[in-house]
């Protein structure tokens, strides 16, 4: 499994307290199974990872391997009052917003998926900037992002729901690459189906 985490537009000294911070964001929302390396390359951008990639010299360790186990259950009430704030800024009925972020990470603020995703809505390093989010774990910020982006595959499928979350799960392009068609991969069938399961039960 790879841990990832990239800031940019830092340099390696005004960037790394933030860097740090990331980390342990990152680390606090899973149990660790390797090292965790930190990297900085030519360009500023910190890198963690527990699987370097760049000479073993570029890399090096900031934490050790440990196996603690975490049963920390979360609740979707700390996290109400942000969702009806996304909900009314980007016009997405409330519950459903609410199904989303069950489904995407159980209400832990500071998930991270194997593929990199973070934070409640799991939103992907490479749209952490363009929906103006600086902390992925920070959950207001992860909130309005994740609700700004999800309406913008709402307004590109024009309101097909089923659509909109396979864009949000496999990627809008994925949707297209199928003439507009859920994409036949099992996880996103999976995720629809989920979702609308959790938004039938908070409808009520």
């Amino acid at each position: 499994m790879m841990v990832g985490a990239y800031l940019r537009n830092f340099n390696p000294f005004s960037g790394l307290l933030a860097a740090m911070v990331m980390l342990m964001a990152l680390l606090s929302s899973a149990p660790l199974r390797a090292d965790i390396y930190m990297y900085v390359d030519h360009d500023g951008v910190v890198h963690f990872t527990n699987a370097p990639t760049a000479s073993e010299n570029d890399y090096r360790v900031y934490v050790k391997e440990k196996k603690v186990y975490s049963s920390q259950i979360y609740s979707s009430q700390s996290f109400e009052d942000y969702i009806r704030q996304a909900s009314d800024r980007y016009g997405i009925a409330f519950p459903l917003l609410k199904a989303i972020i069950k489904a995407e990470s159980d209400f832990n603020p500071r998930a991270v998926s194997k593929k990199g995703a973070m934070g409640l809505m799991q939103i992907m390093p490479e749209n952490i900037k363009a929906m103006n989010i600086s902390n992925p774990f920070d959950p207001l910020e992860n909130i309005l992002g994740g609700a700004r982006y999800f309406r913008k595959m709402l307004d590109r499928f024009e309101g097909h729901l089923s659509l909109s979350l396979a864009a949000y799960n496999a990627g809008p392009t994925a949707v297209e690459q199928y003439n507009n068609q859920i994409p036949p991969y099992k996880e996103t069938e999976n995720y629809i189906e989920r979702v609308l399961k959790f938004y039938s039960s908070y409808q009520y």
